[in-house]
């Protein structure tokens, strides 16, 4: 199980700059065929906003990578100590 997690941290590793590039060209691509200001705004926002979600999952993917959550706590009150 700790090398699917290994494995998915790679996996998230990368989806994070990939999702960066293709919004961004995805925005900039729309922003050049309907080039007003609701449009530039529009895709402002989804940039911003998603970028450091993006970011989040690069840093999930980097600690998953390193085996933080090979061992996770089984029971609630291991949480507390």
């Amino acid at each position: 199980m700790n090398q699917l997690k290994r494995l998915a941290g790679i996996i998230w590793l990368l989806l994070g700059p990939l999702a960066i590039y293709y919004l961004v060209k995805t925005a900039a691509s729309e922003i050049a065929k309907k080039p007003v200001m609701d449009t530039k705004i529009q895709w402002g926002v989804f940039v911003v906003i998603f970028i450091p979600i993006a970011i989040g999952m690069v840093i999930f993917g980097w600690y998953a990578l390193k085996g933080e959550y090979d061992h996770l706590p089984e029971r609630s009150d291991e949480l507390i100590d």
